[in-house]
């Protein structure tokens, strides 16, 4: 059923039975009501929104392209406030969001290739075919936390300021024996012990970033980095912070200080150390980066980094929207001092 079919059965021309549709206006009340009553009882529909938006050459529509799968967008706590700011700033602008999950590379592409957008956001993936595909698109793009694509605006929170202010903390207060807790630095999965070797080439520079930052202070501090116990994991999760963090503690001496990567790699830590049958902060303090909501609710309540993570989803909307392809300045993080920081143990 077309608009032409409507517009035989009324004996009226395809311009009017249109117009029915999208201008009433320019109908009389009468006329309009026999035609949606004729298209009514013949059921169509209405004109097809999407040739709509190609023909007006606006989907009013915004694409994100998510560096993970679509139940680690809705499960974890930092994605979560990201995609709320996204979602506050698009409802703001009168947008719809399409959200691509890339954990299926070969679905991603075809997704993107097809998708009725007006440009695209794309957040910490790695993904060298899917961003290939986006940029095939000739749209509009903005990198967020992953590395900026020439002409196009990125937006990024200060990862390595973070990670310094985190560790020079844990050295205020006197440790000397540090542990570090990553996430991933490259984009093939792996579990053991990092050399910095692995920061050459890194597929995900806020993880790259942050360990640097890390080193920045324990290097101020004239602390040998071959006594800093690094573990990698394949994801960010608890199950994987909690893996890492048993074979942080099994150096000796004992680290005194762990600084997770995240908050979810932390309250990971915090299991194995209560498994281990020791205190924090009494016997290791735990630092982690991000604050989402479930640090401040623990207890002990985690010291942590946050950074502002509904801020920075609002930012990239806007920069994509605004089209200016100028990267403003990285969002600024702070400290947030609780009770799972402690001074270095004597003993």
């Amino acid at each position: 059923m077309t608009l032409l079919d409507i517009a035989a059965a009324a004996g009226v021309s395809r311009t009017t039975v249109s117009n029915a549709f999208n201008r009433p206006d320019q109908l009389s009340s009468t006329m309009r009501e026999n035609i949606m009553g004729i298209a009514a009882a013949l059921a169509y529909p209405g004109p097809n929104p999407m040739a709509r938006k190609l023909r007006s050459g606006r989907a009013s529509a915004i694409g994100l392209i998510f560096g993970d799968s679509l139940s680690y967008a809705f499960s974890d706590g930092a994605a979560i406030a990201f995609l709320l700011g996204v979602g506050q700033a698009c409802q703001a602008a009168g947008q719809s969001l399409l959200l691509v999950p890339t954990d299926e590379a070969g679905t991603a592409k075809a997704i993107v290739a097809d998708a009725i957008v007006d440009g695209f956001l794309i957040y910490t993936t790695p993904n060298d075919a899917v961003v290939q595909q986006v940029l095939t698109r000739n749209l509009p793009v903005v990198s967020v936390d992953r590395p900026a694509i020439a002409d196009f605006a990125s937006v990024r929170v200060d990862d390595r300021a973070g990670a310094r202010i985190a560790a020079e903390h844990i050295v205020a207060l006197g440790h000397k024996r540090i542990g570090v807790l990553i996430p991933r630095l490259h984009s093939e999965p792996y579990s053991g012990p990092v050399d910095l070797g692995r920061l050459d080439n890194t597929s995900y520079v806020v993880c790259a970033d942050r360990l640097t930052g890390y080193l920045d202070a324990i290097i101020a501090a004239g602390i040998d980095l071959q006594s800093v116990a690094i573990e990698e994991r394949p994801s960010n999760s608890e199950d994987d912070g909690y893996s890492a963090a048993l074979a942080v503690l099994s150096h000796e001496p004992r680290p005194t200080a762990i600084l997770a990567m995240t908050d979810r790699m932390a309250l990971g830590a915090l299991k194995a150390v209560d498994e281990l049958g020791l205190r924090v902060p009494g016997d290791i303090s735990i630092v982690g980066f991000d604050d989402i909501p479930a640090a401040g609710s623990l207890r002990p309540a985690l010291t942590t980094v946050r950074q502002p993570l509904v801020e920075k989803g609002l930012l990239a909307v806007q920069e994509l929207l605004s089209g200016n392809g100028e990267s403003p300045s990285p969002l600024a993080v702070r400290l947030v001092v609780r009770d799972s920081t402690g001074p270095a143990p004597t003993s």
